[in-house]
């Protein structure tokens, strides 16, 4: 394929020398079209866009200076090379070029002339247009890279604040697991005391006759009730801790606290409900659920002094559709991003001595956390907070029909072997279960019990989790090698559910502190499974 040539405009109103560089221009290789007037010349640019022109200066309509002039403003990559036979003086030069001409050729020239400067014109044209084009793509090279950088940017802030969402409630997390480790510990050894305490008042309640020391039995039994509350606060913080999970109906959960968060909340706080209808069951434990539902509406309260408006609203997450969403919404004075930020830690408390343990919010995130949920608070100050407890949705229906009461029922002779590192509280479960007709042996350490298992054959176990020497798993792994058929209930303030399922799989478990009729319950039913 051969290369098409290059086109040259010719401009002269003289016939003669106009005709004379056409025939000089096509003898060096260009194609060559004419004009006579400036006007003329400037149409044909228009249409065909020569790379070069030859302007004569002195034209009859505008002057070549001129022509030159207006070319360069709209078409400044059109080359011109300005010719003259009478305006050749070094003044005429100067002012062709410095009107914008790229060369000034005095004519007559010869054709070997003119062919040299016209290609010299045309080596700049392309190297113009090789460099115009350059800096278009390094332009565009630039934007490109301009928008990658952006799109890079944008992405690295998301995962900034991804990482800062997973760090947080890492940080969150280990703080809990702290916060676990150590009062785990203190609530076994309180729950201890207070069961002591708790069933020793049942018993001295059930046996005096004289009101005033009913009166005060009750009064010291309110007081250990509020400490085992306590205590359950600081067991949420456990991971390790045993839920009673089941589905549960949140939205009747709700309705039956009405009364409760009305009595609790004041006359001053509205108390309003969304719920979200034919809303699926939740994989939760009521009683916590319900704890942590009151928890949330007594902060409100606290937010909202001069009253205000509670919105408790249900629904299903629109997303995932396996996530109940509860929300506890608030108009009250709301928190600064810092006081948020802080807000689910053990122990912080914007409260006035006295008035708040710092363990509300605390306690709520982890019993949303160990039921394999999460919690999210969105709060703006003046504006109100609003809370999400988001709970796995469960696969089975929750039952609405309520278990029935049943007065306690007494033992028939069994043998009950009671394993308790705490003298008040064997002494007291003893006591309990003799009068209601077991026969009871104790034992205060694990090893005692392990020589007992032959000689008594007791037909229960209970058996403390935490004790020195052999646990409460110990024993029980043990009872089960001298009889698999071995009943067993465990009471413990604390225990890890972990290593009582690895040592007897789903075991039964009375938590500390529990009064008499629990204790009764509990025995009755592991003994009539």
């Amino acid at each position: 394929m051969t290369q098409a040539r290059p086109v040259i405009l010719n401009v002269d109103d003289q016939d003669p020398e106009r005709y004379i560089k056409t025939r000089d221009l096509k003898q060096n290789g260009f194609e060559v079209i004419e004009a006579k007037t400036g006007a003329e010349a400037l149409r044909l640019i228009e249409h065909f866009r020569p790379p070069v022109v030859l302007l004569d200066v002195q034209l009859p309509d505008i002057s070549g200076f001129e022509v030159c002039a207006f070319i360069k403003q709209k078409w400044p990559d059109v080359m011109v090379l300005q010719t003259s036979a009478t305006f050749t003086t070094s003044q005429h030069r100067v002012q062709g070029l410095e009107g914008g001409a790229d060369a000034y050729l005095v004519q007559p020239a010869e054709p070997v002339e003119l062919g040299a400067a016209v290609n010299a014109l045309l080596r700049i044209h392309r190297m113009e247009a090789a460099q115009r084009a350059l800096n278009a793509t390094l332009e565009q090279r630039v934007q490109d890279r301009v928008r990658d950088l952006a799109e890079s940017n944008a992405r690295l802030k998301a995962e900034i604040v991804q990482r800062k969402k997973a760090e947080s409630a890492l940080v969150q997390s280990q703080k809990m697991e702290a916060v676990g480790q150590l009062t785990g510990g203190l609530a076994h050894d309180f729950n201890n005391l207070l069961t002591a305490v708790i069933g020793n008042l049942d018993l001295i309640k059930a046996r005096a006759t004289d009101p005033r020391i009913i009166r005060w039995a009750e009064n010291a039994f309110n007081a250990a009730r509020r400490g085992s509350k306590l205590t359950s606060q600081l067991l949420a913080f456990s991971r390790t801790q045993q839920l009673a999970t089941a589905p549960v109906d949140i939205n009747a959960l709700i309705e039956n606290m009405r009364d409760l968060l009305d009595q609790s909340l004041g006359a001053s706080i509205t108390v309003g409900t969304r719920l979200q209808p034919d809303l699926p069951a939740a994989l939760a434990d009521a009683n916590q659920l319900e704890l942590a539902i009151l928890n949330l509406a007594i902060n409100a309260r606290d937010a909202m002094p001069t009253g205000g408006t509670l919105t408790i609203s249900t629904s299903l997450d629109g997303e995932a559709q396996n996530v109940v969403v509860v929300s506890i919404i608030d108009t009250g004075t709301g928190m600064s991003e810092q006081v948020a930020a802080k807000a689910f830690d053990p122990f912080f408390t914007t409260k006035p001595p006295g008035k708040g343990t710092g363990l509300g919010l605390a306690q709520v995130y982890g019993i949303v956390r160990q039921l394999g949920g999460e919690v999210t608070l969105e709060s703006k100050l003046g504006e109100g907070t609003t809370i999400e407890l988001r709970l796995m949705r469960s696969t089975v229906e929750a039952s609405r029909n309520e278990a029935s009461k049943t007065a306690v029922r007494r033992g028939q002779s069994e043998k009950l072997l009671i394993v308790d590192d705490d003298p008040d509280v064997r002494d007291i479960m003893a006591s309990v279960l003799t009068d209601l007709g077991y026969v009871v042996e104790e034992a205060s350490q694990g090893d005692a019990a392990v020589g007992l298992f032959s000689a008594f054959s007791p037909d229960l176990l209970i058996v403390d989790f935490a004790m020195p020497g052999l646990n409460g798993a110990d024993v029980a792994a043990a009872a089960r090698k001298s009889n698999p058929d071995m009943r067993i209930l465990f009471v413990s303030g604390f225990a890890d559910t972990g290593k009582l399922e690895a040592a007897v799989g789903k075991a039964s478990l009375l938590r500390k502190p529990f009064r008499p009729a629990d204790l009764a319950a509990a025995v009755r039913d592991v003994l009539d499974k």
